[in-house]
């Protein structure tokens, strides 16, 4: 992830330096971000620059992958909780904004409800914040599909740090305890090599599953890439078409002996995972791989997310994991168009390496970039700043999504239109939806830790919004959320 200072200027837009945006025609998808050096007392501030930012006249399409991960807000607050400022190459807008409630309407089938709406900026009556809102329908876990699970657990010397293995074991325990008499589940450990310790075993044999989660000790180092493609291994022989087939990776992801980079260890397991085999990545310890983890989730059809607490897992095995392990959408995308006439320059916050071409956009032949499976009652959030045009009046942009049928790979499409007149007049009025001032407030948290500007505001002020925000929303997160902008000001 390239890192950019934001700079104070004139306008929004001008200030809003943010690494990538949606792909125009001349996009060509995503790239590996570099890594960077951790950061404890702050981001360092790189020259600025402004390529990214996109004039309407010449880039009028904003195209990406959809992307539901979370792992950057997970492990971003665990940083910040143990007073840390974190990494800036490790923080994701997107992946905090996508961590928050969202409160959208659910569509009636098994498609997508397109949510547009947007708000003026104080100040300035030509900047805006526009905000696209996608969300699926929920599925109650009693009417599910049955699920195969293949857990691949790091057991390598590094595992051995509280809070790591302990809570992979306990973690599975749980779900073991959530899965239904359908469901099958198989375990694979490594360290220095892959070993089996459950062949795929129906949860009636629950006892069996629980011997091997107690089986599983710290020694050696870490080959991901043997464990990973022994697990795909494992998927692949008792794959069943009327399932839900998933890996489960649960790993610091410190990988140091195989291949290492996340483009090799895919390459082993290419044939598996092109099998409908989707890819959880569940990140756990203070030292954490993340562009390992983050990169193998998005290259295998999957999600990424990290736990730094029991409550976290808790909330991930017994909540989450089992309400959405299936699928609602493969291969999604999004299309935003922008009316030159009425919006001057757009970009979009996040979604870097989601960015996809004007034309890939509908090439169902080819996977749309990094991600896009998407579950049951998952939102998806993408946040543009905006600079109108004087006097902008009429339609300001068409969001469109398209995806594919997770079983017949059949094509559908749902959109909507948001015109300039129905801006709210103020992000922060009393009138402007709660939860679009909360995903605001995020994005801007998220971009002051990677930037040091964001939306003109500073610490105090997100500090400020927040703790009135908390009040309004009834959400613990957002609570929270004020106690972690507080940490960052201590270490500032």
């Amino acid at each position: 992830m390239r890192i950019r200072p934001l700079l104070i200027g004139s306008g929004l837009v001008a200030v809003l330096v943010l690494a990538g945006c949606g792909g125009s025609g001349g996009s060509t998808g995503s790239a590996e971000r570099a890594n960077a050096p951790a950061a404890s007392q702050g981001p360092a501030q790189p020259e600025a620059s402004a390529k990214d930012e996109q004039e309407t006249a010449t880039a009028q399409i904003s195209t990406f992958a959809l992307d539901v991960d979370t792992a950057s807000y997970g492990y971003a607050r665990r940083a910040l909780q143990e007073g840390r400022w974190p990494e800036p190459d490790r923080i994701r807008p997107e992946e905090w904004v996508n961590a928050f409630r969202q409160d959208y309407e659910q569509p009636p089938d098994d498609g997508f409800a397109v949510h547009v709406d947007g708000a003026l900026l104080p100040g300035r009556r030509d900047e805006a914040v526009l905000r696209v809102g996608l969300q699926t329908r929920a599925t109650e876990a009693a009417a599910r599909r049955p699920v195969n699970l293949t857990f691949v657990v790091d057991v390598s010397g590094s595992m051995a740090e509280p809070g790591r293995l302990d809570l992979v074991k306990s973690s599975l325990r749980t779900l073991l305890d959530q899965l239904a008499p359908g469901d099958q589940v198989s375990i694979v450990a490594f360290s220095d090599e892959a070993e089996v310790l459950a062949s795929m075993t129906p949860l009636t044999a629950r006892a069996e599953l629980s011997a091997a989660v107690d089986r599983l000790d710290v020694e050696g180092g870490t080959n991901l890439e043997s464990g990973l493609v022994a697990g795909y291994q494992e998927a692949a022989k008792a794959f069943r078409p009327a399932a839900t087939n998933r890996v489960i990776l649960l790993s610091d992801g410190l990988a140091n002996q195989g291949e290492t980079a996340w483009q090799g260890i895919l390459a082993q397991a290419k044939e598996y995972a092109a099998r409908q085999v989707t890819l959880l990545t569940v990140g756990v310890g203070r030292e954490y791989g993340d562009t390992l983890m983050e990169q193998l989730a998005d290259n295998g059809d999957g999600m990424a997310v990290y736990v730094s607490s029991q409550q976290d897992a808790d909330k991930l095995f017994t909540t989450q994991l089992t309400a959405t392990i299936e699928l609602r959408a493969r291969d999604a995308k999004a299309q935003v168009v922008f009316n030159p006439s009425a919006v001057d320059t757009y970009r979009l916050i996040g979604y870097e390496n989601r960015a996809l071409t004007t034309e890939e956009f509908r090439d169902d032949s080819r996977d749309g970039g990094d991600g896009g499976e998407i579950g049951p009652g998952h939102a998806v959030t993408a946040l543009y700043a905006l600079k109108l045009k004087p006097g902008a009046r009429g339609q300001l942009a068409q969001a469109t999504v398209r995806w594919q049928d997770p079983d017949t790979r059949e094509a559908s499409e749902a959109g909507k239109s948001l015109r300039a007149a129905d801006l709210a007049k103020g992000v922060w009025d009393k009138g402007t939806p709660v939860r679009l001032q909360v995903d605001v407030l995020v994005a801007a948290f998220a971009m002051y830790l990677r930037e040091r500007q964001a939306f003109g505001l500073d610490l105090p002020d997100l500090a400020e919004h927040s703790t009135r925000l908390a009040s309004l929303a009834e959400d613990p997160m957002v609570s929270e959320l004020t106690t972690l902008i507080d940490k960052a000001r201590a270490v500032n």
